[in-house]
């Protein structure tokens, strides 16, 4: 089970999309390369195979998706409580830190050095997951337990 916002969805079945129409474009290059003759030795024509088995697989992973994905719906979740989509503002009990985190339903792969991005299968965000305003959570992550209090949702 995998909780996604409607945004990752959207961004999901753009790129399916994407991937679906490039179905034709692959198959024309595959055809292209077979006639410039002997299969064997043929680089553009392996180079369009791979490309090809790679947009199918890919095709097949963003099908996947989005067939076990759950789309969270945030307009009956209360407003003290983290779920998918929230900004939150994290204390480490232990050192007094603070630091800024989003819990997504998939990383975007942008780097942003005032916020850090989670999704709820990780160990932050499991524990942040349904958690409230005022809390403190437990995450065990790589480098050993980590106890953060939740804040602010921004």
């Amino acid at each position: 089970m995998d909780y996604i916002t409607q945004a990752d969805k959207d961004k999901i079945e753009e790129e399916l999309a994407t991937r679906i129409k490039q179905r034709k474009e692959l198959s024309d290059r595959i055809g292209r390369a077979r006639e410039l003759g002997d299969l064997k030795e043929n680089a553009e024509y392996h180079a369009a195979r791979e490309d090809q088995g790679m947009n199918e697989a890919r095709i097949r992973q963003l099908e996947e998706r989005l067939s076990t994905a759950i789309v969270a719906d945030d307009t009956e979740t209360p407003d003290d409580m983290v779920f998918i989509g929230a900004t939150v503002k994290l204390k480490d009990v232990k050192t007094g830190d603070e630091q800024i985190y989003r819990l997504v339903g998939e990383m975007s792969g942008d780097f942003d050095p005032e916020c850090i991005e989670v999704t709820p299968t990780s160990a932050l965000g499991m524990a942040l997951m349904k958690s409230r305003l005022g809390e403190t959570v437990r995450a065990d992550l790589p480098r050993g337990e980590k106890r953060f209090e939740i804040m602010e949702l921004l």
